[in-house]
């Protein structure tokens, strides 16, 4: 727990002192990765791990390459409606025009609208699976991030998916204003 400037405080029981569970570790320049992943009411699609940052161009080769892969094997030849966020890449208007030419029906997405995305509670899912993961290399890191996504069910998928209308409606009802989502 932290309380301002006067640092971390930390409350445990006689002998948790040295124990690994009572201990955060702190890492001045922490390894990162930054990952794609699609999701359904299904399941998980494979994973993406991203070097770089992300443009138009190399938005529609994930597409290309994981999106349509992960779109076969979660619906098949049945129709979908794709998902995502209002990201410079996502937005693009070659971008736009690639899902026209794959025939993909992209959800249209209001700017400045609340996250409620059920992919952004299953990276939290993803996250908090991976506390306890201690990895030292960028290879350890990408290894545990794919064991936990791996881990993920078609049943907590299918409940993300089924939990939008509720998200929807405590969205309006609070009138734009926080959710428990």
């Amino acid at each position: 727990m932290s309380f301002g400037n006067q640092g971390a405080r930390v409350w445990r029981k006689t002998g948790e002192k040295e124990m690994p569970k009572c201990l955060k570790s702190s890492v001045k320049y922490p390894q990162s990765v930054m990952v794609w992943g699609a999701m359904s009411a299904a399941g998980v699609g494979p994973l993406c791990f991203i070097k770089g940052r992300v443009n138009a161009a190399s938005y529609q080769e994930i597409l290309e390459h994981f999106m349509l892969p992960s779109a076969e094997k979660l619906y098949g030849d049945e129709d979908f409606v794709f998902q995502h966020d209002l990201a410079p890449a996502h937005s693009a208007k070659t971008t736009g025009k690639w899902f026209t030419d794959h025939g993909i029906t992209v959800l249209n997405w209001p700017a400045n609208s609340p996250d409620l995305n059920p992919i952004e509670n299953l990276w939290d899912i993803v996250k908090t699976k991976l506390r306890d993961a201690r990895p030292n290399t960028l290879d350890e890191l990408k290894a545990a991030i794919e064991a936990s996504w791996a881990s993920i069910t078609p049943q907590q998928c299918h409940r993300l998916i089924a939990s939008m209308p509720r998200r929807i409606e405590a969205v309006i009802s609070a009138k734009g204003f926080p959710t428990k989502y």
